[in-house]
């Protein structure tokens, strides 16, 4: 296969909203695959947006500090998004373990789940080290763009 293909392919993927691209041409099987790390940007905001909406809704102060507490441990969960539309799969085959179980410890780039899109399997990946706390979504169900998969409690 020729390099500069190759470059162009890379480039192509870089460049566009896909997320892996795999080519066999003449017994030579190349797969070209990007990392996704834009879920704790999105995150962050609905955290916020929750914090505050919670914070006007409590007036006494008793409630006042329940609202703290939750507040502190949702600031130590993190939540691992659907970077595409697709169907969810907990194992790399039906018969096959999971990736991970409610709590495990996970590292940065650990496989998390894949999720199918148009035949494609799509590994995701933890942006983050820790705990995982709960899992969001049951198996073989579709998922949607940005769609909450798993709480991880960070380390």
């Amino acid at each position: 296969m020729d390099l500069n293909l190759i470059k162009k392919l890379v480039k192509i993927v870089d460049s566009t909203e896909i997320t892996d691209l795999e080519i066999e041409e003449e017994g030579v099987r190349i797969k070209i695959a990007k990392k996704i790390r834009n879920a704790q940007l999105v995150t962050n905001p609905q955290m916020i947006a929750t914090s505050l909406t919670q914070s006007s809704a409590n007036a006494s102060e008793s409630s006042s500090e329940e609202t703290v507490d939750k507040e502190n441990k949702k600031e130590n969960l993190h939540e691992i998004h659907s970077p595409i539309v697709g169907t969810f799969y907990r194992a790399p085959a039906p018969d096959a373990d999971p990736y991970i179980q409610i709590g495990d410890t996970i590292s940065s780039g650990s496989v998390l789940c894949i999720v199918e899109a148009m035949k494609l399997m799509n590994e995701i990946e933890s942006d983050v080290s820790g705990k995982v706390v709960k899992i969001l979504v049951e198996n073989g169900k579709p998922v949607e763009y940005n769609q909450p998969l798993f709480l991880i409690e960070l380390s």
